[in-house]
């Protein structure tokens, strides 16, 4: 699956036994004949820290969230068998909570540039008190959204006889007799006579407050913009939880999610004459535990480690990860098929995973001589470099991403398909599966030749549609 389809997965946890793939969901599957529309291509997804959430965006500029009910329906089973000291085997089940509209079309009057709604990246941030806190951008614009539950309360019980209230007049109770006294429209009185009858007070009710149901609302609570001159490729949340960064071509850019009118420009990779600029940012990470350090990938194939601690312009790095070449392996595709599409930290943050054209390599921070390990995704289509390059195929970008446990890695390729490894000696192998409601069918084949006549790329999915969850028979946990 391109974009990033593998990260709906779900991989087990234990050692590195053969996994057992099974259908687990699908979310609005497509009826025969029916029309995709543009709009409703994912372009976007991701699962909140627990898995208990996950989150889409779509070219239409529009966020769904879904949520996981497994875990709500079964709180006093899982106590009562966590007492027993029995496993858990449970299917993650997710359903529809709420969407809303985003982004819209933009248009920059200074650059007569159209800036597009389609959502590129979403991440989640820190939840508190009950409510759901993500981050979303398109190209030019990032929002900080609140969503959480609200009670639409009704006042009621009132002293109001409607039948008696005139204008802008006094509103006056059944017991007040108001037969004799004209009033206009500017609420005065023509008449002095106050009187209550029987020499009285009247019988007063105090006004109630009753909730009528609980919505889910979504708050756009601040508005990150006009920072970035080219188009946003990574946004990610920092381990401290105030701050994040977002990345576009040439630049990386340090914001308080507090503070949507400044941010702090910590990375400067344009040089000053444009023509000498031979490589651009292609992917951003915070590291997730250590709040002073973050890594950077470039189009080169080459992974910056850098402490902001060292100074407010980042632009020396502490390590440089980088692949040497073989001598005489050099090409006119070379340094094509080397731009990395995406990076992704292991939970520990010891190992970052990196996702080029043809593979998965994985690295260790504390080895800077090479990756520690090499994954071939799209080795088969070494053959056919100079066809894709006339399709444009070869341009594709595709994601990755680590389990829980470090122990497997997956990412997307062509024809519907995605690929999970392993990490450990002696369980490297490739599993191949399809994003259906049979994904071991295609075992051992691989991907289709990517053609660029179909119209839209291989492997976009529509708005809840295809978007399908996988699990391994006993034990899980999301990528």
């Amino acid at each position: 699956m391109n974009n990033g389809g593998a990260e709906a997965a779900v991989a087990p946890v234990g050692g590195p036994q053969p996994l057992e793939w099974k259908f687990s969901q699908v979310f609005g599957e497509r009826t025969a004949g029916e029309e995709i529309q543009d709009v409703d291509i994912i372009s976007a997804i991701e699962f909140n820290r627990t898995g208990d959430h996950l989150a889409t965006g779509d070219r239409g500029g529009r966020v769904v969230l879904f949520e996981r009910t497994d875990t709500l329906d079964h709180v006093g089973q899982r106590r009562d068998l966590e007492k027993m000291d029995y496993p858990i085997n449970r299917h993650p089940l997710f359903r529809y909570k709420t969407e809303f509209q985003s982004h819209e079309p933009e248009f920059d009057y200074l650059k007569s540039l159209e800036i597009e709604e389609k959502i590129n990246k979403i991440r989640w941030c820190q939840s508190a008190y009950g409510a759901l806190s993500l981050l979303s951008t398109n190209d030019k614009t990032i929002k900080f959204w609140k969503v959480q539950e609200k009670q639409v309360k009704k006042v009621c019980d009132l002293n109001v006889d409607s039948t008696k209230a005139m204008g802008n007049g006094p509103i006056v109770g059944s017991s007040i007799s108001t037969s004799s006294k004209q009033y206009m429209a500017n609420g005065g009185c023509t008449s002095n006579d106050f009187s209550l009858p029987n020499g009285g007070l009247p019988s007063l009710r105090l006004p109630m407050v009753t909730t009528l149901e609980t919505k889910l609302m979504a708050r756009c609570r601040r508005i990150y913009s006009h920072a970035h001159d080219y188009h946003i490729n990574s946004i990610s949340n920092n381990s401290d939880g105030e701050t994040f960064i977002s990345a576009d071509d040439l630049r990386i850019n340090l914001w308080n999610l507090e503070i949507s009118n400044q941010s702090f420009n910590i990375v400067d990779v344009k040089p000053a004459n444009m023509e000498d600029l031979t490589e651009v940012i292609t992917s951003a990470e915070f590291h997730p535990i250590h709040c002073n350090m973050l890594a950077y990938s470039s189009s080169k194939g080459s992974i910056r480690l850098i402490d902001m601690r060292q100074s407010a312009l980042c632009d020396i790095h502490i390590k440089l990860f980088e692949e040497q070449e073989a001598p005489g392996s050099r090409s006119f595709f070379t340094d094509i098929i080397a731009s990395i599409s995406d990076i992704k930290f292991a939970k520990d943050g010891r190992h970052i995973l990196s996702r080029d054209y043809l593979t998965l390599k994985l690295w260790d921070i504390n080895m800077d001589s090479g990756p520690v390990a090499t994954f071939q995704v799209h080795e088969y289509l070494r053959p056919k470099l100079c066809d894709l390059y006339e399709n444009d195929s070869i341009f594709d970008k595709f994601e990755c991403c680590l389990s829980g446990d470090g122990l497997r890695v997956a990412t997307g390729s062509y024809s519907n398909l995605f690929q999970v490894f392993g990490c450990s000696e002696g369980s490297k192998k490739a599993t191949t599966l399809e994003a259906n409601k049979n994904p071991m069918r295609r075992q051992g084949l691989t991907a289709s030749r990517p053609s660029r006549s179909l119209g839209s790329p291989s492997g976009v999915v529509r708005r809840g549609m295809h978007f399908t969850l996988f699990l391994e028979s006993k034990k899980f946990e999301m990528f």
